[in-house]
């Protein structure tokens, strides 16, 4: 990762805005995509549930602004299918790959250097863990992303199991 550019972050976020209108969940996205383009990451991986597309789509901005390349570890064919499904053209742009995300974020893309990770997955406390080994030896930036669910109110029904 290079020296942070105020600009990649700005057109990454306003582009992850753009994008936002296709997502149902862009609230955070946009500063996922400001923070992956602002430093400039050329690598990012998400470790991803099903319901982290608008997730992936904020790498997917900041990787226009960078050059870089997104990964999406999904854990099995059946994500992979409704995750294609649902990013429509967009899936075009990320290298989905199976299996399970703690070994290949060890063996595979231990250079990644922004690293996200949702919390719908069972085991995302243990890949951080591992993630945060690796980070020590590479500075790889890394974000951890819970989903609540919300009541109609807008209130969150449950409190946080993990926090960015």
């Amino acid at each position: 990762m290079g020296c942070w550019s105020a600009e990649n972050a700005t057109n990454a976020y306003l582009k992850t805005l753009r994008m936002g209108k296709k997502a149902k969940e862009p609230d955070v996205a946009e500063f996922i995509s400001a923070l992956a383009a602002g430093n400039n990451a050329q690598l990012m991986v998400v470790a991803c549930a099903s319901s982290a597309i608008s997730n992936v789509l904020a790498l997917v901005a900041a990787a226009h602004q960078t050059g870089g390349l997104v990964i999406c570890i999904l854990r099995d064919h059946e994500e992979l299918q409704i995750s294609r499904q649902v990013l429509g053209l967009d899936a075009c742009q990320i290298e989905f790959v199976i299996g399970e995300a703690q070994n290949l974020l060890l063996t595979n893309y231990s250079e990644a250097d922004f690293v996200l990770i949702d919390c719908n997955l069972e085991n995302h406390e243990g890949i951080l863990g591992a993630v945060q080994a690796s980070r020590k030896r590479n500075g790889a930036v890394v974000v951890v992303i819970m989903h609540l669910p919300k009541h109609r109110g807008g209130q969150v029904d449950q409190k946080p199991s993990c926090c960015l």
